[in-house]
């Protein structure tokens, strides 16, 4: 079809001001953004430009703002259309383009079937998203940017689910850093040292009150009802927070505080918020709910209780007061503690997905926020989840067993234990007989690599040793080459592993640590590669497999923001019962708890965390029977099969009893609902200052393997995220166990399994 004859222009000299009722129309009431001073400069100069003197009365003004608007949302751009910054960049890209693509005052829609990759208003690798950026423009081509609209060819590229693997290290990712002021999330894009100011150690703990707290208020339990609401609506609670600051002359009256548990130097337990500090009495305190998660200094907690001042001593002034954002004289009488209640990921990303009805379920959030660096879910989201649906959701049930959906995870896979091999190549040779097509994505292998922190030995070896035991691995490896040609290996390191045990001595280290050095892993990459070059396959699409040795914590992404898989190393639940605040047994008697609920109600303060707990509290007796009657079929189960097939090698799944589900969800909850992978002052587990932001658990991720060797095996949703913990790769006491995590990234599942070898 040939073009238009494109007619001459004459630009003219546009205001700023004049421009604005039409730019807020568009940009504001009909896309939900907002456009500073300068971006307004920006605008009006390319309308006047490239529109002439019919930018009002043909209407070609609000055509290009509609195009910017879109482009700009598509491009990943923030709520606010800035011509500063990162945005500077983005705006002039977006222009440019466009500018290309007019004629005569008016967007020319090319024929996207001939010129689909080289006419695109904007594309997503000129505006830096990476790989996947690059390989959504490739299949993108098209000029409606409508998300409802997306159409994606059935390419037999696409259908490659490791095409859409990424792996997003912690000294990689975004660093989001929520703005109390402008109520949203800034992307910090100074560049991070390990010797940042002292400032910056103090900014840890505000980001994390700052972000629970806007997470808090964003609760339905904590919206203030309005006046004039019926009844219905009015009957329910509503919770209202108190500053530090503000218990000052309010002595004898309750309130509910956030803050965060801390010692003083005087050794009391103390609560702190942005405004001052106060001393904590719970001497008749209990956890809410009861025995459902720990409670450390390092935490930031809910308390509700009573103020007591101190007595008036000398003149006018309070005994120990040092005013606001000092220590607040007098005690806080605790009469419940409780975790700040989780929020899905899908109310905090606004990720919105249509019910059968057709309506919109779920909406607002932070969705133009690129959390992870591999896109927003506003920007990216829609046409990501049609790509998953091509590629994992299949139309035939029998097609969908034939796909390609397993993560397998194994952790404490200790090199420098014989018996660590033999495991080894029992479960590689037992994925290694599966056919192509349900061979697993990805094989996660989590440290400590090394059971004994050898480096800090001196004489015992050192970096020869550690050298030789990743050889080991190699060689293992080597004997399964389609493993290393059709799947992604990632590799974790742990606190014992190089270089970070070599000052550490296997305490502690700085969190978040980087990945195993070069020097260490040569040969397993060589293997990768020698594998990959004797390997020729047929389809043209195939992604090579790969090795990766990424950071103590790391992240998958799955078809952009769609799916986050976070992976943790560390024996947190060790660490929990160290330090945690032991509450006095609540009493028995009928009476203690008449006058107790007289004085107090902690059960409806904080009976907003049972209401957002996805996974229910500890069973209650019918639960509890339910459960034994499961338990039992189960055991029958395994009976009947280990009967009929003595082979050792049957996969026998694992079932939690009681004590161990209810301490899993424990360590779960305590850890979701502090949003933080490491709830705990500096001087228990160090953290890097400037790359703090890599330990937040905002938005939940979609699946998280925290891998804790301290604590049995388990696999427990909660609000949404599904936890696993491998546990060990062989089991403390066993001769020929093996246990590992098998996750299904198509129903977000994954199972505990255990086989002998």
């Amino acid at each position: 079809m040939p073009e238009p004859a494109s007619t001459s222009i004459l630009p003219i000299l546009l205001p700023p001001p004049t421009l604005r009722p039409l730019a807020f129309r568009v940009f504001t009431k009909k896309h939900s953004l907002t456009i500073t001073a300068s971006s307004l400069q920006s605008l009006a100069t390319f309308v006047g430009r490239n529109c002439g003197s019919g930018w009002r009365e043909e209407g070609l003004a609000e055509l290009v703002l509609d195009e910017i608007a879109k482009s700009w949302k598509k491009a990943g751009g923030g709520v606010i259309v800035e011509d500063t910054g990162n945005g500077a960049a983005l705006l002039k890209s977006i222009l440019k383009a466009l500018e290309g693509n007019m004629s005569g005052g008016r967007v020319i829609v090319r024929d996207t079937a001939k010129d689909a990759r080289g006419r695109a208003l904007i594309s997503e690798n000129e505006v830096g998203d990476g790989e996947l950026g690059k390989a959504g423009s490739a299949s993108k081509g098209r000029p409606d940017s409508n998300e409802d609209g997306l159409n994606i060819g059935e390419e037999s590229g696409l259908n490659d689910t490791r095409r859409w693997i990424k792996v997003v290290g912690a000294f990689e990712q975004h660093r989001p850093v929520y703005n109390v002021n402008k109520r949203n999330f800034d992307i910090m894009n100074i560049p991070p040292s390990l010797f940042p100011p002292p400032s910056q150690r103090a900014n840890i703990f505000r980001d994390r009150y700052n972000l629970i707290y806007q997470r808090l208020l964003r609760n339905e339990a904590f919206h203030i009802p309005l006046q004039g609401t019926s009844s219905v609506s009015t009957a329910r609670r509503s919770y209202k927070l108190t500053s530090i600051a503000n218990l000052l002359g309010r002595s004898g009256t309750s309130h509910l505080l956030l803050g965060l548990l801390s010692m003083s130097p005087t050794g009391d337990l103390s609560l702190t918020d942005p405004t001052g500090s106060i001393t904590l009495d719970i001497k008749y305190a209990r956890a809410v709910p009861e025995d459902g998660a720990w409670f450390a200094p390092g935490m930031i907690v809910l308390v509700d209780g009573v103020y007591r001042e101190e007595e008036v001593v000398t003149g006018s002034t309070l005994s120990g007061s040092g005013g606001v954002g000092g220590t607040i004289g007098g005690k806080f009488i605790v009469a419940s503690v409780g975790g700040p209640p989780c929020e899905r990921r899908e109310a905090s990303t606004g990720a919105a997905h249509r019910s059968g009805d057709g309506d919109m379920t779920v909406e607002g959030g932070f969705g133009w926020v690129d959390f992870l660096g591999v896109g927003s879910e506003r920007s990216q989201g829609p046409r990501m989840r049609q790509i998953e649906k091509m590629c994992l959701h299949k139309g035939q049930p029998e097609e969908q067993d034939n796909v390609r959906k397993h993560v397998v995870v194994m952790s404490e896979v200790n090199l420098d234990v014989p018996k660590t091999v033999g495991a080894l190549t029992h479960v590689f040779a037992n994925y290694a007989s599966l056919p192509e097509n349900q061979l697993p994505l990805v094989f996660i292998l989590i440290g400590n690599f090394i059971q004994h922190a050898v480096m800090s030995g001196g004489g015992s070896g050192g970096s020869i040793e550690c050298k030789e035991y990743f050889d080991i691995l190699a060689s293992v490896l080597s004997s399964y080459p389609r493993l290393l040609q059709y799947s992604t290996f990632v590799f974790v390191p742990g606190d014992n592993d190089p270089w970070a045990s070599a000052y550490s001595a296997g305490s502690s280290t700085t969190l978040p640590r980087d990945g195993i050095p070069d020097l260490f892993t040569s040969r397993v990459r060589r293997a990768f590669t020698n594998a990959n070059n004797e390997h020729h396959p047929q389809n043209p699409h195939h992604t090579p497999g790969q090795a990766i040795w990424s950071s103590n914590p790391t992240r998958l992404s799955l078809f952009g923001p769609v799916n986050e898989i976070v992976v943790f190393r560390d024996d947190i639940s060790e660490r929990l019962r160290r330090t945690s605040i032991v509450f006095k047994p609540p009493k028995t008697q009928d009476d203690s708890n008449t006058a107790q609920n007289d004085t107090t109600t902690p059960d409806e303060d904080m009976e907003l965390d049972k209401q957002n707990d996805n996974e229910p509290p500890p069973p209650e007796a019918e639960q509890e029977a339910e459960q034994k009657q499961d338990q039992q079929q189960q055991q029958e189960q395994i009976e009947k099969a280990q009967q009929k097939t003595p082979n050792p090698t049957t996969t026998i799944p694992i079932t939690q009893n009681p004590t161990t589900l209810h301490a899993s969800r424990k360590l779960v909850k305590t850890v979701l609902d502090q949003s933080h992978l490491s709830p705990f002052p500096q001087s228990i587990r160090p953290v890097l200052w400037d790359y703090a932001p890599a330990l937040h658990l905002y938005p939940l991720p979609t699946a998280m393997i925290l891998a804790d060797s301290g604590a049995d095996p388990f696999a427990v949703t909660y609000e949404g995220c599904h936890v696993m913990n491998p546990g060990r790769l062989i089991p403390e006491g066993s001769r020929s166990l093996v246990r590992w995590i098998e996750y299904d990234v198509m129903k977000r599942k994954g199972g505990v399994k255990e086989e002998r070898f």
